[in-house]
């Protein structure tokens, strides 16, 4: 693939990048601050992004190979922020204390406004470089479905339920996005890397 083909999915991954390590701070502050692992789960989704999209902006000059082994590279990163929540989620089974309502929804409105905005830059480059494309691609749309479960957890803990579990729910839910999320970039990737032997 040319230079010039890739650049639309350069541009966009370092937008990306710097937006999701922006947005990480701000959430892992909140999250540590109210107790909530599905803020904390997303945080790390976060850097985990940021990390995808500097791969990302390494890899798109090499080899078709090459290319598709960062794919499965980037299919077993996505699957770090699950195991970040799960252990996180077992030390709060033991103190199971409902996080702040008000700070959970709006730390989950400021993620989904930076996810939105990135699923959208991502989605007219997602057919760029390959599994690489796709990675950022569905990292970023399944972060914006997180984001809604985080808001909605933040006003079922406020209005209806006061209590840990909305926020534990969420917060594996969102583990096992991540997971399919790295079976898809996985699949992919082993695909391409197929074609190009």
């Amino acid at each position: 693939m040319t230079e010039a083909a890739n650049t639309p999915l350069r541009r966009a991954a370092l937008i990306v990048a710097l937006a999701n390590l922006g947005y990480f701070g701000v959430e892992f502050a909140v999250a540590v601050a109210i107790g909530s692992v599905s803020l904390f789960a997303d945080s790390v989704d976060f850097l985990e992004d940021t990390s995808v999209n500097l791969l990302i902006l390494m890899a798109l000059g090499w080899s078709a190979r090459a290319r598709a082994r960062v794919g499965m590279t980037l299919a077993v990163i996505l699957l770090v922020p699950g195991l970040a929540t799960l252990w996180t989620a077992w030390q709060k089974f033991a103190l199971p204390i409902a996080p702040e309502p008000l700070a959970l929804s709006l730390a989950g409105v400021g993620a989904l406004v930076v996810n939105l905005g990135c699923a959208l830059l991502l989605a007219r480059v997602r057919h760029h470089g390959g599994s690489l494309g796709t990675a950022a691609f569905l990292s970023a749309r399944n972060d914006t479905a997180a984001n809604l479960a985080i808001i909605g957890a933040g006003l079922v803990t406020a209005f209806l339920w006061r209590s840990a579990w909305p926020d534990l729910i969420v917060g594996l839910a969102i583990a096992a996005l991540n997971a399919d999320a790295a079976r898809e970039v996985w699949e992919a990737a082993r695909q391409e890397h197929k074609a190009a032997a």
